[in-house]
Formats: structure tokens, sequence, C-alpha cells
């Protein structure tokens, strides 16, 4: 029988750990109560005692006043929230509150304080009686950061800024100063916003009621906005939700994070919230672009179609349908991706397609694959607080995937242990109770000790095993055959180490893995991927919450490209396409045969090119000059093309290469769907029209089908979903009105119902396998050993994203300018160099130069950087050596050296060189 309580005379059930405040609210209606301290978000507080009510143990008893945010609710307790003296309570706090706020602003001025004022005409408070007080009228506003601003003489001392600064980011910038009337919030060792350790994700602006910090679009937000529209983040994997302003004229205002949504959860990054601009910037590509005599020259839609159609048929005529191919976008929705591998496969004939997955988290798909049977991960990211302890392999998550980098890392501040294996000193690095700072290129070697030790000291779950697993005799014998005493020398992480993290992960209830490129993308990526779901089975920690193997992926879509069908060996819905039986399905289903040929993957598509035999190609949203490796060798082939297509919103290095320029909308002109790196489809909703002159991807790839002759529907998201769920399994429940505001998980049953966890019975294969993997250096290292004895590996930063081409036209530029190299001291002192001195750097490929950052993020030997800014293209340096198993490019494994450049820092950045043939074959 359910318990109850009284409110305001009315009996209510009551639910388990429920405050006074959330009963209220839920059995009322939202903003019943009045607060200023009180945040859904964060614990609370009882700081304001605004929210106060009455309540009694029996209805004519005594009463007493409490807050009701933290108080909680029980069984026959009577709470009067609307009683006289309660009113005249919250109208004498909010009052006295006001006495320390500037009264020309107690009516509103839309600048961030809207809380306040809607609580301020709650009490029913139309003046105030005190004097205003002086405490806070000499603080100087804030405008030193790029986007966050601080008007502190606005600000009431709620606390809720520096609690969303502690308990969400995690990032402690804000703090309470002084005592008494002194009282008052500093940022970082009381300086301004810009000078200290903000990383600009804006959770106190969000929650601050008063418009004390707020930042620079909130202004214009508040007065100016008609609408509000729920999106999709188009940036990394976690696939935030995000609530735009717009005005009446279609402009985009603000950004914020809906606290209702499952996955963010009410917060975003500097990225989802504020770098949005490039939306609205003058260089949006505005008008098809078609290159004559070597100049591109603005043409209409008609043409640019028929000028495609008409090569690409001679091309086709000529040289046969492979000669012809495509590579889709992780940026674009999953309707778009499935219609260009459905142009490629069903207008042009070939399996020639791919994706950016191919140069990121293929060999993830690949090795889970091989050992569950579906590449995807198995548990959601609600798991983390369910989670005992994290393994985190090769990922920076709270660079590269914020919103989880915090989650998770709020979870360790909490108590739960970290083992962090990454050759860099990240910023979880401090909270790692475990911090294997391994040699890049020995994520092999280090996993087969930690695998070892779990097998010696006899904590494998052998009934999991007996139960669900195979092929683990033969891989735990050979993982005793091992030498550890070899690979502790060759990983350059004691073993000593390595035994304590593998005891501790084999001994957590629940011990939740997360991995990103620095698994994926090495020569032995997929072995590596394969090894991390052995262990993850090998314990148990697999099909049930808080457990798992995690994938974070790059790319906000990058899983649901790969769903669609865009690679060369899998169609949509990772259907094997040499299978006969595939072939007749797919050709059934697309009205036209498709071949049963495995297509090239990317970096065979540039040997093609360069090799002749591939004469057109088609890119939507990939900028591969400047993010694919060996930048010489892609501007090569891509120079040897016929034909080179480019869909893009905005100018890229590889654009410049284009005959075709189509230009395409952003994530916030189009709807449709993205799949998340938890596999959660959402719905991406335009928020405003198109740019004049521009597209959608979906429908510039069904414009071309239909030019060249295949009749394809005008592009609509649930026209196209209706489609993709016949074909593609598991989201064959899938519907775009019925995904809601936080979507649905695949696989989606006929029924609508999603799964939140894989493999809770059994794997998609039946048996889980487990594969045991040699070490091998890398041939990049063997290769190169003594002429090049530096290994660089890279990465990406919190501001940017990939190549930049969106951030760095925002103000994400004024926080990080420039790629610079990270050098150990004993390696700068080695060469003369200090921090902000010109480096060259070059391997047997080419050479650039940066400047320098001379600090202890990595071991002697190591060397690091990003690939966000066209002018350093740290790509002319990496190789064409690839994982194994998936062709994945080895960016982390570089074989570099370096020396003081000629240049100052002053100095204008040379562009980088292209070491010459004959030299390179001589090194």
């Amino acid at each position: 029988m359910s318990s109850s309580a009284f409110l305001d005379g009315v009996a209510h059930e009551i639910k388990d750990g429920e405050s006074l405040y959330d009963f209220i609210e839920r059995n009322i209606g939202k903003g019943t109560v009045p607060t200023l301290c009180y945040d859904s978000r964060l614990e609370s507080f009882g700081s304001c005692r605004v929210c106060s009510v009455e309540i009694a143990l029996e209805e004519e008893g005594p009463r007493r006043v409490v807050a009701s945010c933290h108080t909680p609710v029980t069984e026959n307790l009577y709470v009067f929230s609307t009683s006289a003296r309660i009113k005249k309570l919250r109208k004498n706090i909010v009052e006295l509150v006001l006495t320390d706020y500037p009264h020309d602003l107690i009516k509103g001025n839309g600048n961030g304080d809207r809380e306040l004022h809607e609580v301020v005409k709650q009490v029913g408070l139309s003046e105030i009686r005190y004097a205003k007080g002086e405490t806070h009228n000499d603080i100087k506003k804030d405008i030193s950061h790029a986007y966050m601003r601080a008007n502190l003489s606005k600000c009431i001392n709620c606390y809720r800024c520096v609690r969303a600064c502690d308990e969400i980011q995690g990032q402690f910038v804000l703090n309470m100063h002084g005592r008494g009337f002194d009282n008052r919030i500093i940022m970082g060792n009381d300086q301004g916003f810009a000078d200290s350790t903000c990383v600009s994700c804006g959770a106190c602006a969000q929650t601050c009621p008063t418009g004390a910090i707020t930042d620079i679009f909130d202004s214009m937000a508040a007065p100016n906005a008609v609408r509000k529209e729920r999106t999709v983040c188009s940036y990394c994997g976690v696939g935030c939700n995000l609530e735009v302003a717009v005005d009446a004229a279609d402009n985009i205002l603000s950004i914020t994070a809906p606290s209702d949504a499952v996955v963010n959860e009410g917060h975003t990054c500097l990225k989802g919230r504020y770098a949005f601009k490039f939306q609205s910037h003058p260089d949006r590509l505005k008008t098809p672009l078609i290159k004559r005599n070597g100049k591109f020259e603005p043409a209409t839609w008609d043409e640019a179609y028929g000028f495609i159609a008409e090569r690409l048929t001679a091309i086709k005529e000529k040289h046969g349908p492979d000669s012809i191919a495509g590579i889709s976008s992780a940026r674009c929705t999953n309707e778009e991706n499935y219609l260009l591998q459905k142009f490629i496969r069903a207008v042009i004939g070939t399996n020639n397609i791919d994706c950016c997955a191919r140069v990121c988290h293929s060999p993830t798909a690949l090795g889970m694959q091989m050992v569950y049977g579906t590449g995807a991960a198995t548990n959601s990211i609600d798991d983390i607080k369910q989670a005992d302890l994290f393994l985190v392999v090769g990922a920076n998550p709270t660079d590269a995937h914020p919103v989880t980098g915090a989650k998770i890392k709020q979870a360790v501040m909490k108590g739960a242990p970290l083992i962090l294996i990454d050759p860099m000193k990240i910023e979880l690095a401090k909270y790692a109770k475990y911090h294997l700072a391994l040699r890049p290129g020995t994520n092999i070697a280090l996993l087969n000790i930690f695998t070892y030790y779990i097998i010696s000291e006899g904590l494998v779950d052998e009934d999991f095993v007996e139960r669900r697993c195979e092929d683990f005799e033969e891989f735990s014998a050979s993982i005793r055959t091992i030498d550890i005493h070899a690979l502790e020398a060759t990983c350059g992480v004691e073993r000593a180490l390595i035994r304590e993290a593998a005891i501790a992960y084999a001994t957590a209830n629940n011990a939740m893995e997360f991995h990103g490129l620095g698994v994926t993308e090495h020569s032995q990526g997929t072995r590596t991927v394969t090894m991390l779901a052995g262990l993850a089975m090998m314990t148990g920690n697999i099909g049930r919450p808080g457990v798992g193997v995690n994938p974070l992926r790059g790319q906000n879509n990058v899983q649901g490209a790969a769903d669609m069908g865009a690679q060369p060996h899998q169609g949509a819905g990772y259907l094997d396409v040499t299978q006969p039986a595939v072939q007749q399905k797919y050709s059934e289903f697309y009205g036209r045969p498709v071949s049963s040929e495995v297509g090239y993957k990317i970096p065979e598509m540039f040997d093609a090119a360069c090799g002749g035999k591939l004469k057109a190609l088609w890119l939507m949203g990939e900028d591969v000059v400047q993010s694919d490796p060996n930048t010489q060798h892609v501007i090569d082939a891509l120079s040897n093309l016929e034909l080179l297509v480019v869909q893009e919103i905005l100018p890229t290095e590889t654009g410049k290469l284009a005959d075709v320029i189509l230009p395409a909308t952003t994530f916030l002109e189009k709807s449709g769907t993205f799949t998340n790196g938890e596999r959660r489809v959402q719905r991406v909703n335009a928020v405003v029209p198109p740019a004049e002159g521009t597209k959608t991807d979906g429908q510039i790839v069904v414009d071309i089908m239909n030019t060249m002759g295949y009749n394809q529907a005008d592009y609509d998201p649930d026209t196209m979903l209706r489609e993709i769920a016949q074909i593609v399994p598991f989201f064959a429940g899938i519907k775009w009105d019925e995904l809601g505001e936080n979507g649905k998980q695949w696989p989606v049953t006929q029924d609508g119902k999603d799964t939140q966890i894989l493999h809770t019975e059994t794997f998609k294969r039946g048996k889980g396998k487990f594969y045991f993997t040699e070490w091998k250096e890398s041939v990049e290292i063997k290769d190169n050993r003594g002429k090049f004895p530096y290994i660089l590996t890279t990465g990406r930063k919190l501001e940017h994203y990939n190549c930049g081409t969106m951030t760095r036209r925002t103000n994400n530029a004024m926080l990080l300018k420039e790629d610079t190299l990270v050098i150990h001291p004993k390696d700068a002192k080695k060469k003369g160099i200090k921090t902000g001195d010109m480096v060259r750097l070059f391997s047997r490929r080419g050479e650039i130069k940066m400047k320098s950052h001379v600090e202890k993020l990595v071991k002697p030997g190591i060397l690091y950087t990003t690939f966000h800014f066209p002018d350093q293209m740290i790509n002319y340096l990496t190789s064409d050596v690839s994982d194994g198993d998936s062709m994945c490019p080895e960016y982390k494994v570089v074989a570099v050296d370096f020396e003081p450049a000629t240049s100052t820092p002053n100095e204008q950045t040379d562009e980088p060189k292209k070491m010459s043939a004959t030299k390179q074959a001589s090194e």
C-alpha cells in the first residue's frame, strides 16, 4: 500500500527520497514554490529559504517552518505551502535579499535576471523598504573572457554558480571570498574569467538567477527571442540536447542545455553552448561553384547537377562504376548518410563508399563485432552513476567528450577508482588511482600484462566464461606464455603497478570501460579492442548496469554513419555485401543491381586515385586534406582525379582542390536524426531555414539521384526513417514521431521498445570469443629507428573540434589560437628550446614549424600536438601505416625529430613542406 502526505489539506502519494519541494512541484505544478538557490541539477542547499513551507504532524497541530528543498517528505506529514505566514515570510526574505541588489534593476533589464524577477513578482514584492547596501558597489564588471561576463554588483550570494562549477563541471573555478558584508564571488585566485581555469562550459551562467554571471549572448536572447527550438549538438559523439533561442528574423541568439535531457542533463560544453556563430559567418558557401580554367565560378544548382551528372556518366561508361567512390560524413544525419551510400550503390553501382569512421573508430566496430557480434557501446552513459570503477584507455574525455568527461570526473572525485591508460598526463590523470603512462604504440603489450595478472591471480569469472564465452582455454594458455619482463620494458610501465590496477579492475563489483582514439588509431587497433572486450568478459563486466565496453565516439554521428551502410564491406544495417542473399536483398529493395564486390576503404581510394584506377570522388562534409594522414599523398590523390565533388558549409583545404563545390546547410538548418555513442537515435530539428543559396545534404544527394535517372523522393526525415526501418533490422521500430525528446537506443523492436544495455543474456554472435594477440612494434618505429628518435602522438583540445573548420570561425579561436608542440623539459633542454620558441618538427614525409610548449605532460622521448589549424597542417608528418584489420590510420605513433627553427615566434609560420620522393626513399 502506498504512503501519502497531505499538501494544503489534500492527500497525495509520496515517493522514496523525495523532498518537500519536489513533492509540491509534482502535485501542484512546476514553479509553484518560489526559490532563488535551488537548481534541480544541484544538491539541495537551502541558503535562500525562499522555498520555506510550514509542516505539522497533525492537521491542527503545531507548525514549524522548514526549507522545502532539502527537507524530505514523510508519511502522514501535513504540508502548508501557501499559508499567510509563509507568504509574508517569503516576501520579507526576498526583500532582504534585494537590499544588496541594484535598486534600479529591480524591475529587470532582461540580462540574465529573469528568474529573480519572476520570484519578485511571485511573492508580490513591489518596493524595497530598506536602504541600498554598499557591499558590491565597487566591483568592476568582468568582460575579459571570450564568452563569459560577470557583473557581481547583481550577486545575491545564492552560491548556485559555485555549486554548478563544482557539482556539474567539477572545475572549482568559482568560490566565495571574504566574510560578512565583504563576502563575494571570485574566479580562481580573485582573477577575471580569462585568467582563471574556466573551461567556458557556461553552467554558472545558465544557473545564475540574477544576471551576475552571464555570457555574451544572453543579453540579446532575453528581450528578442520569439521561440526556442530543441535539437542535438553536431560536435562530439555525446549527443547533447540543445535549446536554441531564435528571434523574429530567424537569427540564432543563444543556446542553453535543457535540464530534462537524458544525455546531458542540463549541461553542455563551450562548443555546444557557444560555438554556433559559424552558422551565420560571412565565409558560408552560398552558391554552387564550378572550377573552370583553374578558377571557381558561381553556377546555378541545375548547372552544377548537369555538370556532375554528365561527368559521372561519362566516367562510368568509360571506366566502369568502380572508378567512382564516395566518402560520407559523420557530421550529417543518419538519413543523409543512408542516401549517399544508396546513391553510390544503387545509382553508381559500386561499394566504393566509406566514412570518417575509417579514420577513427573502425577498429572498435570490427573488434567488438569479432568478440560480441555487435560493434557498438554495450551500455548507456547514465550507467556511470552505477559504476564502482572506471577504466579509461586512450581517451581524453574532459577535452574531447566534455559532458561525459565531467560525469566520469564527478564519479571519481566522489570515490570511484580510476585506471587511466594513456601516455599523456591529461586532466583525469590527477584524479586517477592508477595512471599507466605507456609508450604510444604499446597498448597490446600493456594489456597482455594486465590480462596475465587477472588470470594468474585467479580473478577470472569462471562461471560467466563457461556459460557465455568460447576459446578461453586457448587464450589463457597463450597469455601465460608471455614474457612480462620484456613487455614491461616495452610499454614503459612498472609491472607491479599494472598488477595493482588489474586486480582493482577484476575485483570491482561494477567496472566500466571507456576507450577512444588512443586505442583505435594504431597498427594493432582492432586487436586492442578485442583485448578490452575480452577483459570485460573474463571479469563478468558485461550485460548489466554500470559495466561494459563503451567507445567514446569522436564525432556526433560516426555511429550512425556506419549503421547506415557508409562502409565498403557492409551495407545498411551491417549486412555483408559479399553474401548472395544480402546482395539480392539490397538489389530488390533499391530496385537496381547492387555489387557484391567489397569496395575501397578511404586509404585505398587515395592509392587507387594515385594509381589512376579511381577517377571520381564525391565528398560529403569531409575535409580529408587536413584530417587524413600523409597530407601530401592525399593532395596527390585528389589532384589526380578527373572529378572531385565537395559538399560543404564553409571553405576547406579539400574544397580548394574540388571541381564542383555544393553549398550545404549546417545542423541548425536541417532535420533528421543523429545516433550518439550510446546508440541513442535522437531527433535533429531545423532551428532556422537553410541559409540563402544552400540545400540540406540530403536534398543535394536526392537531386543528383533524380538527375541521373533514379526516382528518389525529396528529403524528409520521416519518409527516410520509414525506408531505413525496412532495411536496417535494429531500426525496425524507430519512427520520427515516436522518438520524443530523448530518442531511443537501438536495437528498437517493431513495437517501439528500445535497448539500454546490450548482451544481457547472450551475445549477438552466440558466445563471446576470446582473441590472443602478440604485441608487434609499429612499422613506423621499426623503419625509422635511429633516424627519427622521437614519437609524436596527436589529439585534440577542448576548444576546437578536429580540423576546426567551424570552431575557428567562432570566439573559440580567441581561447586557443594555434597548435603547439608539447615537449618534455628534458628533451627541450637537450635541444635548447623553451616554451614559445619556434620548432622545426619533421618526419620522413615532411616538416612543419610551430611553437613549443615545454611541460611534463608526456614522458621523455614523446611529443604531442593537435591538428586544429591549417597553418600547421600536422598531417604532413603522419604516415600511411594503418591498423592491420580495419585500415584505420596510425595517427598516434609518428616517428619524428625536432630542432630549433630559424624563425622567431613573431614571424609568419612557414608553409608545411613535403620531403622529396628521393629523400623519402633514401631515408
